[in-house]
């Protein structure tokens, strides 16, 4: 009687089981890139956001030394091209950070946005104090006139200055020059129509001087009524 050899069992797939590993390999080596970019990328915005690459100097002492020497507000752009950054963005992340430090700290100012820039202003509950130092200049006040004047033109802008004189119903040129050397008004372009007279709007230093972000945060005319 023959005994039939034993059979061998079949060697395993090799080819689909070598795909196989280098699959999850591939996988494996995927998440751990889109990983590592995320960490970097995450790292990168940590170091923007505290230091300059020029020089290694802090990003936030750098931002802050520059808004309290300047006596306008810095656009996000104008700061990223005079430090050299890459980025407007950590630009934003400095100042939020900042104010955090400001709020923890409860000092007496904050960055804010104003006339498309950022500028550092002090917190409403000390106007009370710095109208008493300030209450002795007189000098740039401006007149009931004046004031009547920059409000029609800053709601109407632009605007000529015959229709300006025809709400007022008085002459105005006199009064939009004073506004013109204060800065609150300027010539914006001239209408299309007979002579080409000049039309007027504000200025800039305008939305400065009245806390305004842009021409938008001007109070509604609803707002302005009396009650009755």
């Amino acid at each position: 009687m023959e005994v039939a050899p034993p059979v061998s069992p079949e060697p395993p797939d090799t080819p689909a089981a070598a795909q196989q590993e280098d699959v999850s390999a591939d996988n494996t080596q995927s998440e751990s890139t889109e990983s590592g970019a995320a960490d970097s990328a995450d790292s990168a915005d940590n170091v923007s956001a505290t230091q300059i690459t020029a020089g290694q100097m802090p990003l936030r002492q750098v931002l802050e030394a520059l808004l309290f020497a300047s006596d306008v507000p810095l656009s996000a752009a104008k700061i990223t091209q005079t430090l050299g950054l890459d980025s407007a963005r950590v630009v934003k992340l400095a100042v939020e950070e900042l104010n955090d430090v400001y709020t923890q700290r409860e000092a007496a100012f904050r960055i804010e946005e104003r006339a498309g820039g950022y500028q550092i202003l002090t917190l409403p509950q000390y106007a009370e104090y710095i109208q008493r130092l300030m209450r002795k200049r007189d000098e740039g006040r401006l007149t009931p006139a004046a004031l009547e004047t920059l409000a029609i033109v800053a709601y109407k802008q632009p605007i000529l200055r015959v229709d300006v004189e025809a709400i007022r119903g008085v002459a105005c040129g006199e009064v939009i020059r004073t506004l013109m050397e204060y800065n609150l008004v300027k010539i914006v372009g001239r209408a299309e129509e007979v002579g080409r007279p000049m039309l007027y709007g504000t200025t800039k230093h305008f939305l400065e001087v009245f806390g305004l972000s842009s021409l938008k945060d001007l109070p509604k005319a609803e707002q302005l009524k009396e009650p009755v």
